[in-house]
């Protein structure tokens, strides 16, 4: 991961392009290469989607990254560490016993909707 966040940052550094990534505008470039990765699958069912547009979707989803790690890396964030603690949040709000098998929301699991 590090040496992946090293050629994102050494790409950008290298067009003086720094000055253009300030968090607001990675996260909204984020947002925008998600609503493009969406736009592939408009109109059609998943798997239309993927044979039409496999290799654009790889694109998309490069950019997210790419985005994604710059503006961590930017607000100095610890991508492995970050992914494992929410991880760690998300079994706590979704206790396999009442989760599994489920698409609901964590607050529609527990009585009430709130959190035991």
């Amino acid at each position: 991961m590090d040496e992946i966040i090293k050629k994102i940052i050494q790409f950008r550094d290298e067009r003086n392009w720094k000055q253009f990534h300030d968090p607001k505008d990675l996260a909204l470039s984020i947002s925008l290469e998600s609503s493009e990765l969406l736009e592939l699958f408009q109109w059609k069912n998943s798997q239309q989607a993927i044979d039409q547009n496999y290799s654009d979707m790889r694109d998309e989803i490069a950019d997210i990254l790419i985005y994604t790690l710059t503006l961590a890396y930017d607000l100095n964030v610890d991508v492995m560490d970050a992914i494992l603690q929410k991880i760690n949040k998300n079994a706590e709000k979704y206790p396999i016993a009442k989760s599994k098998g489920s698409s609901q929301k964590y607050t529609a699991l527990n009585e009430y909707g709130r959190m035991p």
